[in-house]
């Protein structure tokens, strides 16, 4: 027999054994490719891990870039190793820690990866094999066959040498993050204990291992560093190795060991693997669909089922976000909470599958904010990473807390959620104090906008459930702080400076003002307040063209490339999160057959069975969740409300089972790829006319059955009482905001009003003392420097004021701009670099001019012969966005506007590789009289080889000229 056919038979022997030994009928594992996810831009991991496991075992093919996240990429032909965490399916990369590799032949400590010898190898990607608890790669180089499984906080090996003569194990600790500190130390003949302290995404990482071998360690030499170790054995075929960590110390490590694998049967640990997999996996079962269905399904919940990770040692240890020890084993304590993805579908799936794990996950928050000072945003390995925006794990609090999780402690819970919401930090102040973040005070100001709107309604339900209700009305209030980003004009969210629209707007452009997506994405971002919204819209139909404006769309975007925006259907951007609520927003206007149209559509084919299955990130589970909910039938719109909204099916059977002993299923008997309509509900034989349904419909157990057809029903939730609801009745006045006056001015500018509070009055002073101010009719002109403040009034009731500032600049004072600015870097208009506003020091926040790839060319007309003793203009630079200083800076000068003589050039002695923002003014003396000063700044047209964007355009910001 070949090797290759052997390994081949070994990699399969799991699933015929087990088979075997329980005699069972078709099990979700049958369904579950752990490779889905690993190519494209999925960001899984294919390696062995145990459900919500602290151990994720897996093999690492890519050490840097974007696809490289997880460690690993299908495309990949060449393995570094096998490393104990990693992280399923995120945006940024960390963990890799504790790799071994098992070789023979020179020990070469360097890696390969930059072309020298080095311990890494080809694989066969035709033997490889990827099972929920298990993996098996075949090593070409030296022809060794790597086996992988692990139990909740070990990694086992089970490595097989065909060259039983010359058996060797690399022990890497420098892989891939930047070591803080180490120790590598032998402690007996089969045992290595040590630490591995990194610096990342997470500034500080503890991890904590115990290494043994169930054969003698017959010689180990260090590296200079004493981070790598080759260990050599005694000559055999097999050699198989034990890994436990902990974040805690080595003493948790050993505890961990002894506790979970005091054996040395590979296939046991493997077996119980496969089991504990087996029973999460069937917690929903689904029928009647076609195998790719079923394959794509189980291995979402399967991917649901990986993060949040264990962060809790046997004894109760773990470590807080102060970094120090805790302990307690009153409850389970896990890290990796990527709560701006999950909050939207894969906690709110929680509350019904793993309710007692979604009480941990909240007391995990609670031990966040007791130890660290505030809630998590994206909390990983007990680091506060500041990754993302809102204040998401609020929701998830309350979306518990509402659908009856309550054995946590509620009071702490919610003073942490106000504390969230109080912060004087990313936006919050503006937020509460201005009613939206001004794009020119933070960037992504319209997204936080949004999303601090949502999550404030939470703490509203919440609040008003606990009979907090003078609080509830607060927080009711500022939920409706999105209608003052919401342009009654164009329907779209918008970005306000100056409390002007931000302008030239184009919906599709990507810019500051929104993260990781554009207009088209986040103008539907109204979860808490759906009726109003469609109010704002014009009703129904208005609310109709709108949604199905965003599928029908170009699909093309503008402005800055931003890899997150994929898996588009016009412009909704399935491969990111902001988009996965929209599909069903047509329940709310009484067409749920649109809703079940788009539903199936995007199943359908934006996920598949292939390693590029996925249409963007994972990102810890919710692209997955997002398919799992979607396939029942119902999905949660508002995570903190009780009801799921009705879609289409992808099974005619599914049962839920419940952690209080109840089933929950659903049958669809007629579905089928056509018939993909849903014509009517029954829930426990009764008929139910609601396109939605209740939390505790299902956690009360029954059968829901959904009769399908092969077109739409024109009764099936149309009538408004069987719509879902969504409505603030708390009706908050919006702020007016300014269509046109230009800040800054030459002669006078034009200023127009406009509110989406069409009932309230519009007024204006130019005073704050002013407090009856001008009721607005029609526009009026600003010819003087002044200070503008508006706001709307409906009897008593007042909105916030919005202060708008405005600068003449002196009279026939022009520029010319010879080359063009980037839209989204228009730091606000031609006018910019004269207006008398200086730039702060986030590029992102609008008040910059960006010019890509080109130089700037700038000539100013002072109007009149003048008097100039100097003249300058400051620059931004920050490399890790690829802004650099410009080259030089020429200056010159002319009285006609024709003839120009020098007046100066200033080098720039600011080297590209200086790290963070830095801003220069760059100047000269003049002396003379001149009318016209014409810029030149040399743009470096390409960014330098030796940074990580070589060959791709970079940019110079200027401001005021």
């Amino acid at each position: 027999m070949k090797k290759s056919q052997f390994i081949r038979l070994v990699g399969l022997s799991f699933f015929l054994a087990l088979y075997s030994c329980n005699q069972r009928d078709e099990s979700p594992l049958d369904y579950v490719n752990p490779f889905i996810g690993t190519g494209g831009h999925g960001h899984t991991f294919p390696g062995a891990t145990r459900p919500f496991g602290m151990v994720q075992l897996s093999p690492d093919t890519r050490l840097t870039g974007w696809d490289g996240c997880s460690g690993y990429h299908y495309s990949d032909s060449i393995v570094y190793g096998f490393s104990h965490t990693h992280l399923s399916g995120t945006g940024v990369s960390d963990y890799g820690d504790v790799l071994l590799m098992p070789f023979s032949g020179e020990v070469y400590f360097n890696n390969g990866v930059d072309g020298e010898p080095g311990y890494r190898s080809l694989f066969s990607k035709e033997s490889e094999v990827a099972e929920p608890g298990y993996y098996f790669m075949e090593l070409l180089d030296d022809q060794i066959s790597v086996e992988l499984t692990a139990s909740e906080r070990v990694g086992f090996h089970r490595y097989t040498f065909s060259n039983k003569e010359d058996r060797k194990v690399m022990i890497d600790l420098s892989h891939r993050d930047e070591v803080l500190d180490s120790k590598l130390e032998q402690v007996d003949e089969f045992t290595l204990t040590g630490y591995r302290h990194s610096k990342a995404w997470a500034e500080k990482q503890f991890i904590f291992f115990r290494i043994v071998f169930d054969q003698p360690i017959a010689d180990m030499v260090y590296d200079d560093s004493r981070q790598k170790a080759a260990l050599a054995f005694e000559p055999g075929s097999q050699l198989k190795v034990k890994v436990a960590i902990s974040a805690v110390d080595e003493e948790g490590a050993k505890k961990n060991l002894e506790a979970e694998i005091q054996h040395w049967d590979f296939e046991k640990t493997r077996k119980e693997a496969g089991v504990a997999w087996q029973d999460q996996l069937n917690k929903i079962k689904v029928a009647g669909g076609t195998e790719k269905q079923k394959t794509v399904f189980y291995t979402a919940l399967y991917h649901t089922m990986i993060a949040p990770n264990l962060y809790h040692d046997v004894d109760g240890r773990f470590r807080g976000t102060d970094l120090q020890i805790h302990q307690d084993t009153s409850y389970t304590n896990y890290t990796v909470f990527s709560l701006w993805d999950t909050y939207r579908s894969t906690h709110p799936l929680y509350t019904i599958i793993e309710r007692k794990r979604t009480a941990d996950f909240i007391k995990t928050f609670l031990n966040h904010y007791s130890y660290g000072g505030r809630l998590p945003m994206w909390e990983l390995a007990a680091n506060y990473t500041g990754c993302m925006i809102g204040y998401h794990a609020v929701p998830v609090i309350a979306d518990a807390y509402v659908k009856g999780i309550t054995n946590f402690d509620t009071e702490l819970a919610f003073e942490a959620m106000i504390h969230s919401s109080m912060q004087d930090r990313l936006g919050i102040d503006d937020f509460r104090s201005k009613g939206y973040i001004p794009s020119d005070v933070e960037a992504e100001s319209v997204s936080k906008t949004l999303e601090y709107a949502y999550d404030d309604w939470t703490i509203a339900e919440m609040a008003n459930r606990m009979g907090k209700t003078d609080l509830a009305s607060v927080y009711y209030q500022r939920a409706q702080n999105y209608k003052n980003v919401f342009d009654p004009a164009t329907g779209f969210m918008r970005a306000r400076n100056n409390n002007r629209w931000f302008y030239p707007f184009e919906p599709a452009e990507v810019n500051f003002n929104y993260t990781e997506a554009n207009s088209w994405q986040y103008s539907y971002y109204v979860p808490q307040d759906v009726e109003t919204w469609i109010d704002m819209l014009g009703g129904d139909q208005a609310a109709e063209q709108k949604l199905d404006a965003i599928f029908t769309a170009d699909s093309e975007t503008s402005g800055r490339d931003q890899a997150d925006i994929t898996g588009l259907i016009g412009q909704y951007a399935h491969g990111n999160e902001p988009s996965h609520h929209i599909p069903y927003l047509y329940n709310f206007i009484g067409r749920p057959d649109k809703t079940q149209e788009y539903v199936r559509q995007i199943m359908d084919e934006l996920y598949d069975d292939q390693p590029d299955g996925l249409s963007g990130n994972e990102d810890c589970g919710q692209m997955s969740s997002w398919l799992v909910m979607s396939a029942l039938g119902f999905y949660p719109v508002t995570p903190g409300s009780e009801d799921y909204i009705i879609g289409s099916p992808w099974f005619k059977e599914a049962t839920i089972t419940l952690e209080n002993g109840k089933v929950f299923s659903i049958v669809a008997s007629e579905n089928s790829p056509k018939n993909k309509y849903v014509h009517r509900l029954e829930l426990n034989g009764e008929d139910y006319k609601n396109s939605f349904i209740k939390h505790n419909d299902i956690l009360n157990g029954g059968v829901l059955t959904f009769h399908m057809a092969d077109h739409p029903s024109t009764t099936f939730g149309v009538d408004p009482a069987n719509r879902p609801t969504s409505k603030i009745e708390m009706n908050a006045l919006a702020i007016p905001a300014i269509e046109t006056g230009d800040k800054a001015f030459v002669g006078s500018t034009k200023i127009t009003l406009s509110s989406v509070s069409e009932d309230a009055d519009m007024r204006y002073a130019f005073s704050p003392s002013d407090q009856e101010g001008t009721v607005y009719t029609e526009p009026f002109e600003i010819a003087e420097s002044t200070d503008l403040y508006v706001w709307s009034q409906k009897g008593d009731q007042k909105s916030l004021v919005a202060k708008s500032q405005f600068f003449k600049i002196p009279k026939n004072r022009n520029i010319e701009l010879e080359t063009d600015y980037a839209n989204h870097y228009s730091g606000g208009g031609d006018n910019a670099l004269i207006n008398f506003v200086r730039g702060k020091a986030d590029f992102r926040t609008g008040d910059w001019q960006g010019y890509e790839g080109v130089d700037l060319v700038a000539t100013v007309d002072l109007g009149s012969i003048q008097s100039v003793n100097d003249v300058k203009i400051g620059f931004l630079q920050d490399e890790n966005s690829w802004i650099f200083m410009p080259l030089e800076v020429s200056f010159h000068v002319s009285e006609d506007g024709k003839n120009f003589k020098a007046a100066g050039k200033v080098t720039n002695m600011i080297s590209y590789k200086e790290k963070g923002v830095i801003l220069k003014d760059f100047g000269v003396s003049v002396d003379q009289e001149t009318r016209y000063i014409k810029v030149v700044a040399k743009n470096r047209g390409v960014c330098p080889t030796d940074h990580k964007g070589a060959g791709g355009k970079s940019w110079i910001l200027p401001m005021k000229l």
